[in-house]
């Protein structure tokens, strides 16, 4: 469960209120919407009882966001690509199409699950309970190496070192079209999208919104119509590889979100059945948090992004 915040602020430009609210917080207009209806939002200290509200420029307002409840995790048995085990943490090769923890719409079936099964009374417990502790996530349809904590000491040491982006992580992925120039870093603020706030976007570089987000990323080969390349992360941002990748014209192939998959590329993804985002996490490094090791975990390419950077090997012949 997840404290209560308070979110204060003020209008920045005269509009419908659940929008105007929408456009300078990180909440979505159906979440304001379901807040006002709860009687959680006030305008210049008194509670808001519509969302169509008008809101002037310069109101103050304060959004009270309950704490959240998480689906309470059962353990599964499902198989789990284990790359490294010991006492403490655990590195899993995630398939492409499992979710990282439960969540609305996702109860069940996650790595979560997963974890609690295989570690069942390995683990001495996060917060007083027993429960993997989970410092960072990849997306569902991204496939990849993924470190989950043990313990409460475990837990604090992994997320000191994610928090100073000091995690080795590299990914590889097949982009549309030949990035110009062939090596390079993207930066920017990622946040939620003014145009389509299920989305993330990289924001102006004078919004308050959003976090600092670094990418580089080197073109590893030429392809049909597209090219494999590897991003090297400084930060860790929601859909950051792919949000980087569209912002300069190189959207991830079959990313449904973001893409834009060049027409040639469509056939053959057709014909490979391949309906994800083509993005594998392949290196994860960090230092032990108990043993103050430097270690280092790679995970090849999964059967479904070799099968297709070889068949664009051979478009491209």
């Amino acid at each position: 469960m997840s404290a209560e915040e308070i979110i204060t602020g003020t209008i920045s430009t005269p509009a419908r209120l659940d929008k105007a609210l929408a456009e300078v917080t990180e909440l979505s207009r159906a979440r304001v919407q379901a807040l006002i209806a709860e009687g959680l939002v006030q305008l210049d200290g008194t509670p808001v009882q519509s969302p169509s509200a008008k809101a002037r420029e310069g109101a103050l307002f304060a959004i009270t966001v309950p704490a959240t409840i998480e689906p309470e995790a059962r353990p599964q048995d499902i198989p789990l690509d284990i790359t490294f085990e010991d006492e403490h943490l655990i590195v899993v090769n995630k398939p492409a199409g499992m979710v990282v923890h439960p969540a609305a719409g996702n109860p069940d079936g996650t790595l979560v699950n997963a974890v609690l099964y295989h570690c069942r009374g390995q683990l001495s417990g996060i917060g007083g309970v027993a429960r993997p502790g989970i410092v960072h996530r990849i997306d569902k349809d991204t496939s990849g190496l993924l470190v989950v904590a043990k313990s409460d000491a475990a837990h604090e040491g992994l997320a000191a070192q994610f928090a100073e982006h000091s995690v080795h992580r590299r990914y590889l992925a097949v982009c549309g079209g030949h990035p110009t120039p062939t090596e390079g870093t993207i930066s920017g603020r990622i946040g939620r999208s003014d145009a389509n706030r299920k989305k993330m976007a990289v924001l102006d570089k004078n919004s308050s919104r959003g976090k600092h987000a670094v990418t580089h990323y080197k073109l590893i080969e030429r392809l049909e119509s597209s090219a494999l390349i590897e991003c090297r992360l400084e930060t860790g941002r929601t859909h950051q590889v792919r949000v980087h990748c569209a912002s300069i014209g190189h959207a991830l192939i079959g990313d449904q979100v973001y893409g834009n998959t060049p027409k040639p590329l469509k056939s053959v993804l057709k014909s490979l059945q391949f309906r994800r985002q083509a993005l594998h996490a392949a290196e994860l490094g960090f230092i032990h948090p108990l043993t103050q090791e430097t270690v280092k975990f790679e995970a090849a390419l999964p059967p479904d992004m070799r099968e297709l950077i070889d068949e664009l090997i051979r478009c491209n012949r």
